[in-house]
């Protein structure tokens, strides 16, 4: 999703389920036929990241499938290419395209297509910016301002050339172009000192002035517009690190405090409940983290599905039995399971080759292995590549000269040790006793000072 850089540093510039057939009041369906699609890559998935399902593709790429439209925005993806869509009770869309031809392929037909076609020329015109992001994001301030005025003018007549879009839509979405607007001088700060490599850049005292005055409590705009949802998202994450400081607690309970505060109960609710079921996994006291978000929700749906995964999560409280990996390729040759490591600590790498993050490890990792090579410990990556990046993945071992147990997972992000272990996000490091079971499910990084602390602990 390299094409998505620009849209994602808009809300931030570092970090890297299926439906019935049965069509009711307030679901829509897609359909569609997608040629040159590799096997197995197509899902269905949240804007904001809290659903995510495959779908089936046919023989001759045909598909469909049925939405609930309770989830008002999704990403079609086929592993290469971004299919926005904008739902609604009744929509039936059907979706073509070439994926070896995408720009100039795609094609939205059926009921809710207009608003829909519409959303594809916006996206092709935020991708063409993209494609620029090194460029403008190390210009000067009024340069960069300008620019971003001019691309605000470019949505805003694609908006209006739009034929037949309903009047309420047209209004919430000259808002939302408004929104990315404001969005991409928040965020201009952190990209200039990215692109730039300078981290003492700062924006002079009145860059922001546009975004004086501005109302976090629209419940409407805060649903329809994912750029203002960002744009409150910082503003609490904002206040949250004030108050981590001010306290010395740690950013997620921060967080989950700063949040509690908010009148809007949708805002709130929704805060809250995208925080944790993303970064649960991460925390270094789930338990507090839980029950904090327990107090403050008032969404019984949300609390429901926060509550199941914190039920799965104390499985991998320190001490339980880790999650098992079984015959997993070994790049070295043969099969490995994590059975077959017991009589030693085991430090796990999940990784995959298109993850910048975990590739910035892998010299620390390299480190690692090397002060601790013949210690009772193995250290053991595994990739969660897809099999189209199979032929990547050992080339990559070879090129980096990867050491330690290379191993590939036998089905991606949905591998068994994957789900088990809650995984959202890569790089994930894990620590596994001689005996098998659980020492930090949320072990540091090999570029942490504190894995070597912890190593030392363990006399190993």
């Amino acid at each position: 999703m390299k094409k998505l850089l620009f849209i994602a540093l808009a809300v931030s510039v570092f970090s890297c389920k299926k439906e019935t057939q049965t069509k009711t009041d307030n679901h829509a369906i897609i359909s569609g036929k997608i040629t040159n699609i590799q096997p197995g890559t197509l899902t269905i998935n949240s804007e904001d990241r809290t659903f995510s399902a495959p779908v089936k593709v046919e023989a001759d790429g045909t598909f469909i499938d049925t939405l609930s439209t309770d989830i008002k925005s999704y990403v079609l993806y086929d592993g290469k290419n971004p299919v926005f869509l904008n739902i609604a009770p009744g929509f039936n869309l059907n979706i073509t395209y070439d994926a070896a031809n995408f720009d100039n392929t795609i094609a939205i037909s059926g009921n809710g297509s207009k608003i829909n076609n519409y959303f594809v020329a916006k996206r092709k015109a935020e991708m063409e910016l993209a494609k620029k992001s090194a460029e403008i994001f190390v210009l000067d301030e009024a340069s960069y301002k300008a620019k971003m005025l001019e691309f605000k003018n470019t949505q805003e007549d694609i908006l209006n050339n739009a034929k037949d879009l309903p009047s309420d839509f047209i209004s919430k979405e000259k808002r939302s172009i408004n929104y990315g607007y404001l969005s991409s001088l928040s965020n201009f700060e952190r990209a200039h000192q990215y692109f730039t490599k300078n981290n003492d850049f700062k924006v002079s005292e009145d860059f922001l002035k546009d975004l004086d005055g501005m109302d976090f409590s629209n419940a409407e705009d805060f649903e329809f517009s994912s750029h203002y949802k960002g744009i409150v998202n910082d503003h609490y994450a904002s206040k949250a690190r004030e108050l981590q400081t001010k306290d010395s607690i740690a950013y997620d309970l921060a967080y989950l405090k700063t949040v509690s505060a908010v009148e809007s109960e949708p805002i709130k609710n929704t805060l809250l409940f995208e925080f944790v079921n993303f970064n649960m996994t991460y925390s270094n006291d789930v338990d507090a983290l839980y029950n904090t978000y327990l107090k403050n929700s008032t969404n019984e749906k949300n609390n429901t599905t926060v509550t199941k995964k914190y039920n799965k999560l104390t499985a991998l409280k320190k001490g339980k039995p880790s999650p098992k990996f079984t015959n997993y390729e070994n790049h070295s040759g043969g099969r490995t399971s994590l059975e077959d490591l017991k009589g030693k600590y085991v430090y796990i790498d999940v990784w995959a080759t298109w993850c910048g993050p975990c590739i910035q490890q892998i010299p620390h990792l390299q480190k690692i292995e090397k002060q601790y090579f013949g210690k009772n410990i193995e250290f053991v990556s595994i990739s969660i590549d897809k099999n189209r990046d199979y032929e990547k993945w050992k080339t990559m071992v070879v090129e980096k000269d990867l050491g330690g147990i290379q191993l590939f997972a036998d089905s991606d992000w949905n591998s068994a040790f994957v789900q088990d272990y809650q995984i959202q996000g890569i790089p994930k490091f894990i620590l596994v006793d001689p005996q098998g079971n659980i020492v930090d499910a949320n072990a540091p990084r090999p570029s942490s000072p504190k894995l070597i602390e912890l190593f030392n602990e363990l006399n190993i």
